[in-house]
């Protein structure tokens, strides 16, 4: 059997532009909704389950200089195309753990800001997260991290920096966040405003407030909507990290905390109030750089906006109060996956087994409003 994992898959995908096809066997809805990126879909996956031989038609269209890899949910139907494929005479191999596997590869890259210091974006590709370190003078904070630490950890050890807060901007609905344990685990406080730390222990932070990280200031801004503690961090009028209320091509859905039950709002009153939110963020320069907490095309970092060029694409912010809100109350997109389960676990009212977080959390991220 013929295995290829899911971080190989990853870097051979950005430099090998040509000798590899990623051929995803799932369903087409599935596919649709989260795969692989460049990869295309042969929906043979009933055929494989039946009779193998049934999909060789199917399969056999598949271009033969192509060194091709396989893909499913969770990596076994997958075995089972290779096993085809390579007695059709192709050269194929199986996507270790399929888009399970998928989802735990991270990227990261600096991005380029005039700061006195080191930006870090950390890019997950099968779930569309974007999160941040950011480095000064020695000392490091870490903003919207995943469960998987060591990527975080392998980020401080290459910059010999040392952790001195983590931050959430949210208590996130599409994944599992990792910031209490990691702030745990260096005895540094974890910072969530209070709206969201509902049975959680961490820092709280409020409006205004400046948190500092070796030579470089945090202002916080509380921009709720997308959730009621949600908020935006802006690190020297260069650099605003936006979390789910501002993406660059949409804004933080407003429905999620409520249908989760957590919150005692309204979906109408949410999208008023991420209106008032996102006025604040928009007095903010041009020039300013907006990092968002997901960007949905499989990001590769670093994924960068200027406001001046998100006020450009994103329709959302050239809509009048009273559109808007009808908008995003109205127009409902479909949720992300366990979201109620998720968002309970980062606001720290339930509390899931390690060994489950990476299945609990698995699909699309859909936090965007469209």
């Amino acid at each position: 059997m013929s295995d290829i994992s899911p971080e190989e898959l990853g870097e051979q995908l950005q430099t090998d532009e040509n000798g590899l096809l990623v051929v995803d066997i799932r369903h087409e809805g599935e596919f649709d909704d989260w795969h692989v990126p460049g990869s295309v879909n042969v929906n043979v996956y009933d055929e494989l389950a039946d009779d193998p031989d049934k999909a060789k038609d199917a399969l056999a269209g598949l271009p033969e200089e192509k060194e091709i890899v396989t893909v499913c949910g969770a990596g076994i139907a997958a075995e089972t195309a290779t096993d085809v494929l390579q007695e059709m005479g192709y050269t194929a191999a199986t996507l270790e753990d399929g888009m399970n596997g998928w989802s735990r590869v991270h990227r990261h890259a600096a991005v380029s800001v005039d700061l006195d210091g080191t930006l870090v974006q950390v890019a997950r590709p099968g779930k569309g997260c974007l999160s941040h370190v950011l480095i000064s003078d020695g000392e490091a904070a870490v903003f919207d991290p995943s469960h998987y630490l060591e990527e975080y950890e392998a980020i401080l050890d290459e910059y010999d920096a040392e952790l001195v807060g983590v931050f959430d901007t949210h208590a996130h609905a599409d994944h599992v966040s990792g910031a209490a344990e990691l702030a745990d685990r260096h005895d540094v406080p974890y910072y969530l405003h209070p709206k969201d730390a509902l049975a959680i222990d961490a820092s709280p932070i409020d409006d205004e407030q400046t948190v500092s990280v070796g030579s470089l200031n945090i202002e916080v801004i509380h921009t709720p909507g997308h959730s009621e503690g949600s908020v935006s961090f802006d690190i020297e009028e260069a650099v605003l990290i936006t979390g789910d209320t501002l993406f660059h091509e949409s804004v933080g859905r407003v429905e999620l905390g409520v249908e989760a039950g957590i919150e005692d709002s309204n979906v109408e009153q949410n999208a008023a109030t991420l209106y008032e939110s996102l006025q604040r963020l928009l007095t903010r320069p041009d020039d300013t750089l907006v990092l968002p907490a997901h960007d949905p095309g499989s990001p590769e970092p670093p994924v960068t906006a200027t406001l001046g060029e998100v006020r450009e694409r994103n329709d959302d912010l050239g809509r009048d109060r009273e559109e808007f809100v009808h908008e995003l109350a109205s127009d409902i997109p479909e949720h992300p996956p366990n979201f109620e389960r998720v968002k309970r676990t980062n606001v720290g009212q339930e509390s899931v087994p390690g060994d489950e977080l990476a299945e609990l959390e698995l699909g699309p991220n859909n936090c965007a409003a469209e």
